[in-house]
C-alpha cells in the first residue's frame, strides 16, 4: 500500500489550513499517512495556541520544539521522527493549489527525490506595493519544471519536495545553516556530488502570503551574509556569487562598495517603503554582499 510521511517545519506561522487541505487529500486518497508540523521555538503565543488544533486531526501531530534549532535541524529532526519510507516536505506558508497534489507524488514510486515547484498567488491589484510579491513574481518564469531541469542540482527548492526517507538520513541538511538562505542549494550540490537524480516536476504549492517589505529586506540580508558565510561551498550554485567572483578588477569592488556605503540608507529606505522600486533590489544586494 502507498503511503507517506508529510512533514511541515514551521516557525511564528499558522499552518491549520495547509494541514486541513493536506489530510483531507490524503483520507480521499485511502493512503496510509501521518502530517508531522514541527514548531521550531516559535515566540508567538498566538501562534502556537492555533497551530496546537492540529493535534486534533486523525493522523496528525504538532511538535513544540523548546528553542529554535534552525532550518536545517528542524527538518533533520522531522525525517528522524517519520514512520513511511517516503517523506514530503512543505514549507509552512505554502497553499494547496490542485486537488491532485499529493495524488501527483504517489504516482511516482521510484524517483529518489522529485521537487513539485511553487507558483506565485496572491492579489496583484493588492499587492502592488509588496516587494516580495514584485520580486517573486517577476522570476516565476525561472521556476518552471522545464526550467527547473535544466539546473536540476542549483535549483533545488525545499518549499515542496518529495524524498525517500533512508536517502534523507544519509543525506540530512547540514545543521550549520541556522539562519535564512541556501541550506537547500548545498544539499542539491551534495545529492550532484554522491550522483542523486532530482527529477523536477510540475505540482506546484502555492505561494500566496507575503511579508512586509521591510521584513523582506530584513531576511533577503540575512540570506546573504548566510551566503557570504558559506560562499567558499556555494560557489558554482549561486548566481549573484558568480556575478561577483567575475569582478575582476580591485577598483571596480572599490567603487561598489562605496556606492554602497553613501547609499544604503537611501536605497534600503525605499526598497522598506510601501512604494518600493524593486529594481534597486539587485543593486542593493549586490552591494551588501561585497560591504561584508
Amino acid at each position: 500500500m502507498k503511503a507517506i510521511s508529510i512533514l511541515i517545519p514551521t516557525f511564528n506561522g499558522v499552518c491549520t489550513s495547509l494541514v486541513a487541505d493536506l489530510q483531507r487529500q490524503a483520507e480521499a486518497l485511502a493512503v496510509s499517512y501521518e502530517i508531522i508540523v514541527a514548531d521550531d521555538g516559535s515566540t508567538d503565543a498566538d501562534t502556537i495556541a492555533e497551530n496546537r488544533a492540529v493535534n486534533q486531526l486523525p493522523h496528525c501531530r504538532y511538535i513544540e520544539q523548546p528553542r529554535n534549532v534552525g532550518r536545517a535541524a528542524i527538518r533533520n529532526f522531522l525525517a528522524r521522527q517519520a514512520q513511511f519510507d517516503r517523506l514530503l516536505f512543505i514549507d509552512s506558508d505554502m497553499t494547496v493549489v490542485n486537488d491532485r497534489y499529493l495524488s501527483n507524488y504517489l504516482s511516482d514510486q521510484t524517483a529518489d527525490v522529485i521537487d513539485g515547484g511553487v507558483c506565485i498567488g496572491g492579489d496583484a491589484e493588492s499587492l502592488r506595493h509588496n516587494l516580495r510579491y514584485r520580486y517573486e513574481k517577476a522570476s516565476e518564469h525561472e521556476h518552471t519544471a522545464e526550467r527547473r531541469r535544466q539546473a536540476p542540482y542549483r535549483d533545488f527548492h525545499t518549499a515542496n519536495f518529495l524524498i525517500q526517507r533512508e536517502l534523507m538520513r544519509s543525506h540530512p541538511f547540514d545543521e550549520r545553516f541556522r539562519y535564512y538562505g541556501y541550506e537547500d542549494v548545498l544539499f542539491g550540490k551534495q545529492l550532484r556530488q554522491d550522483r542523486i537524480a532530482i527529477t523536477h516536476i510540475d505540482n506546484p504549492m502555492g505561494f500566496c502570503t507575503f511579508e512586509s517589505n521591510a521584513d523582506f529586506v530584513a531576511k533577503t540580508e540575512e540570506g546573504l551574509r548566510t551566503l557570504h558565510t558559506f560562499r567558499s561551498e556555494l560557489r558554482g550554485y549561486s548566481r549573484l556569487l558568480t556575478f561577483v567572483d567575475g569582478i575582476h578588477v580591485p577598483a571596480v569592488l572599490t567603487f561598489i562598495r562605496l556606492s554602497h556605503r553613501l547609499l544604503r540608507g537611501v536605497v534600503r529606505k525605499n526598497l522598506c517603503s510601501s512604494h518600493p522600486f524593486p529594481k534597486l533590489l539587485s543593486l542593493y544586494k549586490v552591494g551588501y554582499f561585497v560591504s561584508l
